[in-house]
């Protein structure tokens, strides 16, 4: 399979920009996208990155759930030896690869999953809570995959829903809306009626 340049850049921030890079370099901090909607070439910084994401479409399928973990996944591939990563923001990936090493700023992993839009994923080291390796991959991939939502919601009794808002699981794209943005100090005392 031929690796494409077609991009999508997560921001630790989680801010996205899909397009095309043509100079990206995992051995230079700074490398540009040109973006989707056809603007003008962007400046991307990896300290400003959760991730860069090398996929095969940039409209993917937001219909097709991804493989969660490594489904029985054999303990080396010819794309390397079994990662797991855990991001600050929690979310979990799973995948494979030949070039991490902890005093590296980031390294490429290949997703488990074969089907998958992602072709290989370039992770920033600074984004990551927790990344293990080997056997020791597959574990953090059960303990995270335990704790998810969805473990959580299929032992919950069934009945009406309790949660106030939709929780997208570990490892999803999220569902993309936005939560209301809690006060900031000096609101919490504004009154917020008429009296």
């Amino acid at each position: 399979m031929e690796i494409s340049n077609l991009v999508v850049a997560r921001y630790a921030d989680g801010r996205v920009l899909k397009g095309i890079t043509n100079d990206f370099s995992p051995n230079r901090a700074i490398f540009h996208i040109d973006p989707q909607d056809g603007g003008m070439a962007v400046e991307v910084r990896f300290r400003q990155l959760k991730a860069l994401f090398f996929v095969a479409s940039l409209q993917g399928n937001s219909s097709r759930e991804d493989v969660r973990g490594f489904v029985q996944g054999p303990a080396e591939t010819p794309e390397g030896k079994k990662i797991a990563v855990r991001f600050r923001d929690g979310e979990l990936m799973c995948g494979y690869t030949l070039t991490w090493s902890p005093e590296r700023e980031g390294f490429f992993i290949f997703p488990a999953d074969p089907h998958a839009n992602n072709q290989r994923v370039f992770v920033l080291s600074a984004a990551t809570a927790e990344i293990k390796a080997g056997p020791a991959a597959e574990a953090l991939a059960q303990r995270v995959l335990s704790q998810s939502p969805d473990a959580a919601e299929a032992a919950r009794p069934k009945g009406p829903a309790t949660r106030p808002f939709p929780q997208p699981p570990y490892g999803s794209r999220g569902y993309g809306g936005t939560l209301p943005r809690p006060p900031h100090a000096g609101e919490r005392d504004r009154p917020t009626g008429s009296d």
